[in-house]
């Protein structure tokens, strides 16, 4: 469709990452106020790889409001 292979790529990733974070697993916790995600989820640590993002801060956003 005439995307350059360097856009291809890009695209890849962020669908890929879209991807890993859908199988994230998220434990709720004290009567389904809270949320936990494991210290070592795999799904959550490619997440982070293929976006460039820090991992502890996407498991502390994912599971707090503001």
């Amino acid at each position: 469709i005439g995307v350059k292979e360097s856009h291809q790529m890009t695209i890849f990733r962020i669908i890929a990452a879209i991807l890993h974070l859908g199988n994230l697993e998220i434990q709720a916790e004290r009567d389904d106020d809270a949320c936990s995600i494991s210290d070592k989820d795999e799904h959550l640590n490619n997440f982070c790889s293929l976006l460039g993002v820090e991992y502890s801060q996407m498991q502390h956003w994912l599971c707090h409001r503001k």
